[in-house]
């Protein structure tokens, strides 16, 4: 029975925290969930960063007349890290978000085929992925997606001046993730992955 079934639980500790690790660590020692795991978390890096300049990737990388190496080269300057875009703080956190999207998509991936799940009956873990996807967006778009929607009640713009310069996006994601992989890893207890049994 699922996270949502027994009433929703939350990490509370350090068994809790090996719990996540060890269930990750053996779903990711599978090769097809481990390039899952990669996959997923390259995709939603290049959808945060192109989410930021939409106008520009459209104009220049995608339908510009630049050779296409130039067209990469110029694409690959807007990742944290690589180009200037992003500052240590922000560009660390956009990645580790990446990663652990990567994470959730592979477990939650892992849990749905190798236990036959449908999304009925692993709905915190479908609920989970959804929500730290679309939280881990919001992180590269940050204040402007917020101001867009609360505009619509009538907040001012003062929002585009928050603390953290939309950095708190990206930690409400790392919050929902965290969460996600917390629920599908207790999902699996008392199962086996790649012949090792997750913990009860």
């Amino acid at each position: 029975m699922g996270a949502l079934g027994r009433g929703v639980r939350l990490p509370t500790g350090r068994d809790d925290l090996r719990l996540m690790g060890r269930t990750a660590r053996l779903v990711l020692t599978v090769p097809a969930y481990a390039a899952v795991a990669v996959l997923a978390a390259a995709l939603s890096l290049t959808a945060f960063v192109a989410s930021l300049n939409v106008g520009f990737v459209l104009d220049v990388v995608v339908g510009g007349s630049l050779p296409l190496g130039s067209r990469l080269t110029i694409l690959s300057e807007l990742y944290p890290f690589v180009g200037t875009s992003f500052g240590p703080a922000q560009g660390s956190l956009l990645v580790v978000v990446a990663l652990l999207t990567g994470l959730d998509v592979a477990m939650a991936t892992y849990h749905f085929r190798e236990h036959g799940l449908d999304l009925r009956q692993g709905g915190a873990g479908a609920a989970g992925v959804v929500l730290g996807t679309l939280g881990a967006g919001c992180a590269a778009c940050g204040s402007a997606v917020l101001l867009g929607l609360l505009s619509l009640l009538g907040v001012s713009t003062s929002l585009l001046f928050l603390p953290l310069d939309g950095l708190e996006f990206a930690l409400g994601a790392l919050v929902v993730l965290t969460l996600s992989i917390y629920w599908l890893a207790d999902g699996m207890r008392g199962g086996e992955i790649n012949g090792c049994p997750v913990d009860v």
